[in-house]
C-alpha cells in the first residue's frame, strides 16, 4: 500500500465515501443485474447487504428499489454469498436497520455542513449591526 492510501472504513475519519464495488446478480429469468454496493452490515448475529441495480451505464439507477439480501463473508479463500431473505421479520429487521443506517448517514452529513456554514451572526452581541 502506498504511504499515502489507507483503508476506508467507519473509523478512519477522512470523510471520503469508502467504494464497496459492485456485484452482479443472476435473477431468476437468467437476466443480470450490475448492483452497486451501498452497505454491508450486522444486524443481529446476521450480516446484511444492500445492493442498488445499476442503469446500461452503470450509473446508479435512482429510480430503483434498494435490494436487501442476507450477506455471508466465508474468509479470505472464498467468496462470500448471498441468500434471499424469506422471513418477513427478519427482512423488516434488515430493511429498518438499512433505513437506520440512512438516517444517521444524512444526519452526519447534516452535521458536517453546519460545521463548515459560516456563523450566524444574529446571536453574536458583538457582531456589528447595520442601523
Amino acid at each position: 500500500m502506498a504511504e499515502n492510501e489507507h483503508i476506508h472504513d467507519d473509523n478512519c475519519g477522512c470523510g471520503e465515501d469508502e467504494d464497496l464495488g459492485t456485484v452482479t446478480l443472476t435473477l431468476e429469468d437468467d437476466k443480470e443485474v450490475e448492483c452497486a454496493i451501498l452497505s454491508i452490515y450486522p444486524v443481529g448475529d446476521n450480516q446484511y447487504i444492500a445492493l442498488l441495480p445499476l442503469d446500461e451505464n452503470g450509473e446508479a439507477n435512482e429510480e430503483s428499489d434498494v435490494l436487501i439480501y442476507r450477506f455471508i463473508d466465508n474468509g479470505e479463500d472464498e467468496d462470500p454469498e448471498i441468500e434471499n431473505i424469506e422471513d418477513d421479520e427478519e427482512y423488516d429487521a434488515a430493511a429498518d436497520a438499512f433505513d437506520e443506517l440512512l438516517d444517521e448517514e444524512e444526519f452526519d452529513d447534516d452535521s458536517e455542513d453546519d460545521e463548515d456554514a459560516p456563523a450566524d451572526d444574529a446571536d453574536d452581541p458583538t457582531a456589528e449591526k447595520d442601523l
